[in-house]
C-alpha cells in the first residue's frame, strides 16, 4: 500500500502481517523482500533501522529444509554494508554464550567498530541472578559495550500500553534494581537513542570530506550543462534564433576539426575519420593504382601482339611508335575506376562524419534531421562533380602523350633491361612497422603467433617484440610478389602472403610466407607499403593463369620465340610503357587526393560557414526545427533537480561540519584479564533478532559498559588499588575484600550462579 498514512500502530501491524502473509503466504514463508516503513514523529531518530528475523535451526510450515541458510545469508546481505551499525540483540535469560547475533556480527565485524550489544528480557531473569556482568562489559566485552532495555510484553501490548507509560517503567526498573541503578543513566531505550543519534552524527563528520569531494565534483561536471539549460528559455523566438546559429557554428566547428584533426579531445584508440581519408589517399590509392600494372610476361604478350598488329603483312624493320601510344592509352583508360572508388571512399567518410556531427544536435531532432539531409544532399552534389573531373582527369592524360617530358627515359635508355632502368633507389630506409600474426605457425602448432615486423626498402626482419632486440629472421625482397589469401581457409581473419612467382620456399620449406593483420584494411596498408619496396601485388585470378598460359601457347605466340628482331622491338616497347606509366601513375596518386580536397572537402567546409543556415531558414519554420524532444526536456528538468539537489547537500554538509561535535573510536577491547574459560565464547554460533542500522555510523562516544564507574576499570586501562564497591543487598559479605585484595579482577562467584541460563 504504497503512500498510505498510518496514525493508528494497531492498523500499522496489521498491515504488516497482510504484507507478509501475501508476500510469503500463511504458513511461516520468508522472503527477502523488504516491507518499507516510514514514521513521522518528533519523537523517532532520522536513520533507517532494519528489523532482521531471528535465525531458525528447523524448518517449520512452508519453510524450506534451508530455511536456516537463506535466513543467515538474508542477515549477511545487509551487516556486510560497512555503512551500518549492528545491533546484537540476546535475550538476558539465556546464556550469552550461544548468542547468534553476537557470533554472526563478529563474522563481518571482528574489530567490533559498528556492533552494540542489546540486553533484552532484563526484567524476566531468575530470581536471584542478573546481567550486571554483561552489561558492564565483563562477559565477552564488547569494543562498544552493551545496552540494557526493558521492551513491552506481550500483556502490555494487548493491554494498549502506551510507549511514553512503557519508558517510565523501564526507567524505574533500573533506578529501582539494586544490580542496574548505579548506571541507569546508560540504560534505557532513550539512551540507546543517543547512542545511535551520536553514532549517525560520528559517521557523517567522518564521511564528509570524501562525500564533500564527490558532490563538488558531481557539480563540477554537470556546471557546463546547467549553464546551457538554465540560459534556454524555449518560449523566447529570439533564442530560438539565437540556439539555431550557435547549433550551426557548432556543427560547423565539430566538422572541421573532425578533419584536420585539430579537436579538444583526441581519440587514442581508433582513427579519426579525417586520418581514415589520408589513409585512403596515401595508401588505398597508391595501392588500387599498382594493381592495375600487368604481369611483365603480359604485357610483353600484348605489346607483341600490337607491333605485329600494326605492321600486318609486312615484316617491320623498325619499333613502331603506335605500338608504344595503344599500350599506354589501353592503361591510362583503366586508372578511373580506382580513382572514381577513391572519390566514393572519401565520400563515404564524410557523410560518417556529418552523421555523427549531427548526433550532437539530438535536443533538437528535427534541426538534426534537417542538417543531415541538407548536408549530404550537397556532399552528393560535390561527389558527382568530382567523378566528372576525374574523367576529365583521365581524358586530359590521354590527350597527348608526353613524350618530352623529363622523367621519360626515352628510346636510348629503353635499350636497357628494364629491371636496371625502373630500379627504385630507396635505400635502407624503413617504410613500415607493425604487429603481424605468423600463419605458418599456425599450420603446425594450432595458433598463429604475433612478431613485431620491420618493413625496408630490401628486407623484412621480423622480431620478438617491439624492443627490436631479439631478431628471428631476416627476409630479403628481391623477386617476392605479394597476393590475398582466401578468407575462408584462416576463418575470419585477414591474411595475405609474400612468394616467388618460380616457385622457390620463401620461409623455411614454405613456398609463401603467410601473413595476418587485425583488419583488411591494415592488411591493405601493409601491402601497399610493400609496393614501394617493390614487392607488387599479384590479382588473385592472375596466379591460376600464369600456368595456363605458359602450357598453352598459341599458335600466333609461336613466331616471337623464333624473332629476335620482335624480342628487340617488345623489351623496348616494354621499357618505354612502364618508364610512361610511371609518369602517369605518379601524376594520378598526386591530382586525385588534391582535387578530391578542392571540389569536395574544402567546399563543404565553406559551404558550412556560409550557406547551411540561410539553406536551414528555407527549409522550414525555425520554431518546429527548434522544439525540443521529449526525452531533452525530461533530461533538463532532472538534471536541473540534481544540481539543485546537489547545491542543498553541500550547505547540509557545511552546517554538520559547522554544528556537531565528533566523540573518538573507543579502545579495542583487551580480555587478557578474563578468565581462560570463557576467552573461547566469542567464537561460538548465528544471530537472532539482529536490527541494524543502514544509516548509523560506525562510532560511539564511549563503550556503554561502565567508563564512568571505576570499578572495574575498562578494558586495557590500568587497574587502580581501590576495592570495588559493595552492590546492596546482593552479595555476601565475604565476597567483598576478595574481590578487593585481587589485583586482576576476575568474575565473582554469586549465589544461584548455577541456576543462570
Amino acid at each position: 500500500m504504497k503512500g498510505v498514512k498510518f496514525t493508528d500502530f494497531d492498523e500499522v501491524r496489521k498491515e504488516i502481517e497482510a504484507e507478509t502473509d501475501r508476500e510469503t503466504g500463511t504458513n511461516k514463508g520468508i522472503s527477502n523482500k523488504p516491507i518499507n516503513l516510514k514514521i513521522f514523529s518528533p519523537n523517532v531518530l532520522n536513520l533507517t533501522l532494519i528489523d532482521l528475523p531471528g535465525m531458525t535451526k528447523v524448518p517449520v510450515g512452508d519453510q524450506p529444509q534451508d530455511i536456516s541458510t537463506l535466513i543467515e545469508d538474508m542477515i549477511l546481505n545487509f551487516i556486510n554494508c560497512d555503512y551500518c551499525l549492528i545491533l546484537a540483540v540476546s535475550p538476558a535469560n539465556s546464556d550469552l554464550a550461544n548468542s547468534d547475533a553476537l557470533k554472526i556480527a563478529r563474522e563481518v565485524d571482528p574489530q567490533g567498530l559498528r556492533t552494540i550489544g542489546v540486553i533484552t528480557k532484563l526484567d524476566l531473569m531468575d530470581h536471584g541472578t542478573d546481567a550486571r556482568d554483561v552489561l558492564e562489559n565483563k562477559l565477552l566485552p564488547l569494543r562498544r559495550g552493551y545496552i540494557g532495555v526493558v521492551n513491552r510484553s506481550q500483556k502490555d501490548i494487548e493491554g494498549r500500553k502506551d510507549i511514553t507509560t512503557a519508558i517510565a517503567a523501564e526507567r524505574k526498573f533500573f533506578l529501582s534494581h539494586p544490580s542496574y541503578r548505579h548506571m541507569a543513566d546508560r540504560m534505557g531505550t532513550p539512551y540507546l537513542q543517543r547512542v545511535l543519534n551520536q553514532q549517525l552524527t560520528n559517521h557523517i563528520r567522518e564521511s564528509l570530506p570524501g562525500l564533500r569531494n564527490k558532490l563538488q565534483s558531481q557539480m563540477l561536471a554537470m556546471e557546463k550543462e546547467v549553464r546551457e539549460y538554465k540560459a534556454y528559455q524555449p518560449a523566447d523566438p529570439s533564442f530560438k534564433t539565437k540556439a539555431l546559429m550557435i547549433a550551426v557554428q557548432g556543427f560547423e566547428v565539430e566538422f572541421t576539426q573532425t578533419i584536420d584533426g585539430s579537436g579538444s579531445e583526441i581519440d587514442t584508440k581508433t582513427l579519426s575519420r579525417g586520418a581514415r581519408i589520408n589513409r585512403i589517399f596515401t595508401e588505398r590509392l597508391p595501392y588500387a593504382l599498382a594493381m592495375l600494372q600487368n604481369d611483365g610476361e603480359e604485357l610483353r604478350r600484348d605489346i607483341s601482339f600490337a607491333i605485329r598488329n600494326i605492321h600486318g603483312i609486312r615484316s617491320g624493320l623498325f619499333t613502331p611508335d603506335l605500338a608504344f601510344e595503344t599500350i599506354v592509352r589501353k592503361q591510362i583508360e583503366r586508372m578511373k575506376e580506382p580513382s572514381l572508388t577513391c572519390v566514393d571512399l572519401v565520400v563515404e567518410e564524410l557523410i560518417q562524419i556529418v552523421h555523427d556531427c549531427a548526433n550532437k544536435m539530438e535536443c533538437f531532432p528535427h534541426l538534426r534531421d534537417a542538417t543531415e539531409r541538407i548536408v549530404t544532399e550537397r556532399i552528393k552534389e560535390r561527389q558527382a562533380n568530382a567523378r566528372e573531373k576525374i574523367y576529365l582527369l583521365v581524358d586530359i592524360q590521354l590527350a597527348y602523350i608526353n613524350t618530352n617530358h623529363e622523367d621519360f627515359i626515352g628510346f636510348a635508355s629503353a635499350e636497357q633491361p628494364s629491371s636496371d632502368v625502373n630500379k627504385v633507389k630507396l635505400g635502407n630506409r624503413v617504410i613500415r612497422r607493425g604487429w603481424l600474426g605468423l600463419q605458418n605457425i599456425a599450420l603446425i602448432r594450432g595458433g598463429s603467433k604475433d612478431f613485431w615486423f620491420v618493413l625496408n626498402a630490401e628486407t623484412l626482419t621480423w622480431y620478438k617484440d617491439d624492443d627490436e632486440k631479439e631478431k628471428r629472421y631476416v627476409l630479403l625482397l628481391d623477386g617476392l610478389k605479394v597476393k590475398d589469401v582466401e578468407s575462408s581457409f584462416f576463418g575470419k581473419k585477414n591474411v595475405f602472403a609474400l612468394f616467388y612467382p618460380d616457385g622457390r620456399n620463401v620461409y623455411k620449406d614454405y613456398k609463401q610466407l603467410e601473413l595476418s593483420a587485425e583488419s583488411a584494411e591494415m592488411v591493405d596498408c601493409w601491402k601497399a607499403s610493400f609496393m614501394r619496396a617493390g614487392v607488387h601485388p599479384v590479382k588473385p585470378t592472375q596466379q591460376h593463369l600464369q600456368q595456363q598460359q605458359q602450357q598453352e601457347l598459341s599458335a600466333e605466340q609461336l613466331p616471337e620465340n623464333g624473332d629476335p628482331q620482335l624480342q628487340r622491338q617488345v623489351e623496348v616497347i616494354h621499357n618505354l610503357v612502364e618508364s610512361y606509366l610511371k609518369i602517369v601513375h605518379k601524376t594520378q596518386r598526386d591530382l586525385v587526393p588534391k582535387m578530391i580536397m578542392h571540389i569536395i572537402v574544402n567546399e563543404m567546409k565553406t559551404f558550412l560557414k556560409s550557406e547551411l543556415l540561410p539553406n536551414l531558414y528555407q527549409a522550414g519554420d525555425i520554431q518546429v526545427l527548434m522544439s525540443e524532444s521529449l526525452e531533452t526536456q525530461t533530461k533538463r528538468e532532472e538534471t536541473l533537480r540534481m544540481y539543485e539537489a546537489l547545491k542543498e547537500a553541500l550547505r547540509i554538509v557545511g552546517e554538520v561540519a559547522t554544528n556537531t561535535v565528533s566523540t573518538p573510536v573507543p579502545p579495542p577491547v583487551n580480555d587478557d584479564w578474563m578468565p581462560s574459560a570463557l576467552s573461547h565464547l566469542s567464537d561460538l554460533a548465528p544471530p537472532s533478532g539482529l536490527a541494524p542500522s543502514g544509516a548509523s555510523s560506525v562510532q560511539q562516544p564511549r563503550s556503554p559498559g561502565g567508563t564512568r564507574r571505576p570499578p572495574p576499570q575498562p578494558p586495557g586501562a590500568p587497574i587502580r588499588p581501590t576495592p570495588s564497591p559493595q552492590r546492596p543487598g546482593t552479595l555476601p559479605s565475604p565476597l567483598i575484600p576478595q574481590r578487593a585484595s585481587n589485583p586482576a579482577p576476575r568474575i565473582p562467584d554469586r549465589p544461584n550462579a548455577s541456576s543462570r541460563s
